[in-house]
């Protein structure tokens, strides 16, 4: 674990040859634990995907304007009605106390100096309650978003949701694309097990389903989990228990972003798990754009998987997102330096965009669109 020595306002340094977010990666890994490392860091099964996703964002061209007038632009833009200073989240990741003591509590502090939206996890290592007052007063922070899984035990994800609508949470996002783990590789060779002063402390009280009494022939998986999964019919009775819009985590083909706005969803975010579920599925560069077209221009669809540049948050906004997530980056900000160090992460990636924006001739996010991608 990185050094806990801190300032008297409880902040770490940033070493000084931290410049983009590669860096903050390879700094992460020589503070936080191997298995940890395993676990926060590794994919499915050879990691195709995982490798995938920034090379897809990496290997687009672009095709830039000059000679335009861009002095006076800026990055703002809103979702679902809520005004942002710039299109950049943080993703939902579990456990992030496996990379700081401060876990969830230190990145959402972080998004709101920075006025990032931030999307809490489920499987957050600090309350939800204690996490939403921690920002709750800070006048210019971004969107505060849910994550949730729906759980075999539907009463307990009800009483999750009115949670979360109470402690002042805007949006639910629900993943749908992980109705059973991935095979991870990496995570079973590290051997990786939580820590005992770690736990998804949202989860506790949960009624676990009685496992089926299986024959021989059958399948743990088909004949006793998976009937516990959700279907379209849960996103539509969530709709109903709450007025907190629904935004679906981990959409990749257009049928299923068409099929999420008929049953109400409000938004999607086109995700595939950041390559932590099914190994060689498309990158969410490829998919984005067929999502974007599926559900028309008044939905909002969001992206994450591989973003490192902030030459890949335009891409993603010329591809159609209105705004993007980062995950791994934020957790190894946060490894390195704390609160601090994730504001950090935030601030390079939202300067680098800015650069970007201005090198292709684009003065505001409406200026930006797929006329700026090289395609062959």
């Amino acid at each position: 674990m990185p050094d806990q020595d801190s300032t008297d306002a409880g902040l770490q340094a940033i070493p000084p040859d931290t410049h983009n977010l590669a860096d903050y990666e390879r700094h992460a890994s020589q503070v936080i634990a191997p298995e940890a490392w395993a676990y926060l860091q590794g994919g499915a099964a050879d990691e195709l995907t995982l490798a995938a996703n920034a090379r897809a964002w990496q290997s687009m061209p672009l095709m830039p304007r000059v000679l335009r007038r861009t002095a006076g632009g800026h990055t703002r833009t809103e979702l679902f009605g809520r005004p942002m200073a710039h299109p950049l989240m943080i993703a939902p990741v579990a456990y992030q106390q496996l990379a700081h003591p401060e876990g969830e509590f230190a990145s959402a502090l972080a998004a709101a100096a920075q006025e990032a939206g931030y999307v809490l996890s489920t499987q957050s290592s600090m309350r939800l309650e204690d996490v939403a007052d921690a920002v709750a007063l800070d006048p210019l922070r971004g969107p505060l978003w849910m994550q949730i899984y729906i759980q075999p035990d539907r009463e307990f994800t009800r009483l999750l949701v009115k949670r979360a609508e109470a402690a002042g949470y805007e949006a639910i996002v629900v993943t749908v694309d992980a109705p059973t783990s991935g095979v991870r590789d990496r995570e079973r060779r590290a051997g990786f097990r939580l820590p005992a002063h770690i736990s998804a402390v949202n989860l506790h009280g949960m009624r676990a389903p009685d496992p089926a009494a299986l024959a021989p022939e059958q399948s743990a998986l088909f004949d006793d989990l998976l009937h516990h999964a959700p279907t379209w019919d849960d996103i539509a009775w969530l709709r109903g228990i709450t007025r907190l819009p629904i935004v679906l985590k981990g959409v990749l083909h257009p049928d299923d972003a068409r099929l999420a706005r008929e049953v109400g969803a409000r938004g999607v975010i086109v995700s595939n798990h950041g390559g932590r579920t099914l190994d060689t599925l498309v990158t969410t560069a490829s998919a984005l754009p067929r999502v974007v077209e599926a559900v028309g221009a008044d939905m909002p669809v969001l992206v994450d998987g591989g973003i490192r540049r902030g030459t890949d948050v335009l891409k993603a906004l010329a591809l159609g997102a209105h705004a993007v997530l980062i995950g791994r980056p934020a957790v190894h900000a946060l490894a390195t330096a704390g609160a601090l160090g994730v504001a950090h992460c935030i601030r390079l990636l939202r300067d680098e965009l800015e650069a970007a924006m201005a090198l292709t001739g684009c003065a505001t996010l409406a200026d930006i669109g797929p006329g700026l991608i090289d395609r062959p």
